[in-house]
């Protein structure tokens, strides 16, 4: 993996920090997508449907810039894009980033003392090739019973603002998860087990 070059197309701190933990030669490439999803449409079907239209974004971008200020990139081998999409899913209810602070106070309130999903979908496109692969992968949160002053308190930090769920398992709001399963750096937004294991195959 650390022979390549990759293009991370996220903003999100995060994914930044987890490919720069692991020593990958990378460029930071935000997708600018729209991301509209179909009305009923899964919690999974919905991560990998926006994480393969960044990835695609960003290798038409790469591709038309493939012969001047992307050049550099394209020596040897084509680089690998790398895209993905978190949301929380409850009750069959997406819940993305919260419109506004009452929003997110409703997010916390109905999730409170239950269980909910966060799906993280991931594309792997080496620019300009065939080569393809979208997956998701699925980790589930159990919150405490929390009080509404505590909720309230949270939500007027302004931190859930930005975060799909209106909370990050490593913010200040993580102290109220009772327990997780599966993967916790797939819950913080890219499950890297599972993304090392795709690229072994």
């Amino acid at each position: 993996m650390k022979d390549e070059k990759w293009i991370l197309a996220s903003g999100s701190p995060r994914r930044l920090e987890m490919f720069e933990e692991h020593g990958l030669d990378f460029t930071v490439m935000p997708a600018d997508v729209e991301e509209d999803l179909r009305e009923g449409i899964k919690a999974k079907d919905a991560v990998m449907f926006l994480a393969l239209k960044k990835a695609l974004y960003t290798e038409k971008k790469l591709l038309a810039g493939k012969d001047g200020e992307y050049a550099p990139l394209f020596e040897e081998r084509p680089p690998v894009i790398v895209a993905a999409d978190t949301v929380v899913a409850f009750r069959d209810e997406i819940l993305g980033k919260p419109a506004d602070l009452p929003d997110a106070h409703r997010m916390l309130t109905e999730m409170n003392g239950q269980t909910h999903q966060v799906y993280t979908g991931v594309a792997i496109v080496r620019a300009g090739t065939a080569e393809k692969k979208v997956f998701a992968e699925c980790s589930e949160v159990e919150f405490m019973d929390v009080s509404d002053e505590d909720i309230r308190a949270y939500v007027d930090s302004g931190e859930p603002l930005y975060k799909a769920g209106s909370y990050a398992i490593q913010g200040s709001y993580g102290k109220y998860v009772k327990d997780f399963r599966g993967s916790k750096a797939n819950i913080i937004g890219f499950p890297w087990e599972r993304f090392e294991e795709e690229m072994s195959k």
